[in-house]
């Protein structure tokens, strides 16, 4: 059931015309095997994909505040862009994805901002964007209220 209703939301969500060129949610499934090392998705009531918890979970990170996943002890740095109002959408986690380093530095204007996740994505962000859309509240359009990071 869970995989029947994984891809209904990646039919929708690919279909949906404020994600239209994000990307494609099936291929970024199958990239998200890189992540769980480090990351979960787990709502309240179901665990999507268990992984590590090296990273936050990312159900909802779309619509959500930069570094206030409530379980998770995020750096300074990304604490501090999220004080300053970073909400996570489709196309700044795609940047932040490529290089997290290099993203808080130039968000931040600060070059000796940091980041825990050392990780690269050297392709597929887009993909990858999708697939986490389908996890979240909204579409990262506007400022939500959602529960993971």
């Amino acid at each position: 059931m869970t995989r029947f209703l994984m891809t209904a939301a990646a039919i929708l969500v690919t279909a949906s015309p404020a994600l239209a060129d994000v990307g494609d949610a099936a291929a970024g499934e199958k990239e998200f095997r890189k992540c769980k090392a480090c990351h979960t998705i787990a709502s309240d009531d179901e665990v999507i994909v268990r992984g590590g918890k090296t990273g936050p979970n990312l159900y909802g990170v779309i619509g959500r505040t930069a570094g206030t996943y409530e379980d998770f002890r995020y750096g300074d740095s990304i604490v501090e862009l999220g004080e300053q109002g970073l909400v996570w959408d489709v196309e700044n986690i795609q940047t932040y994805m490529t290089d997290p380093r290099a993203f808080l530095q130039e968000q931040l204007d600060d070059g000796g901002a940091r980041t825990k996740m050392t990780f690269k994505l050297t392709r597929g962000q887009e993909d990858m964007a999708a697939y986490l859309a389908t996890f979240s509240d909204d579409s990262g359009e506007e400022e939500g209220e959602a529960a993971g990071d």
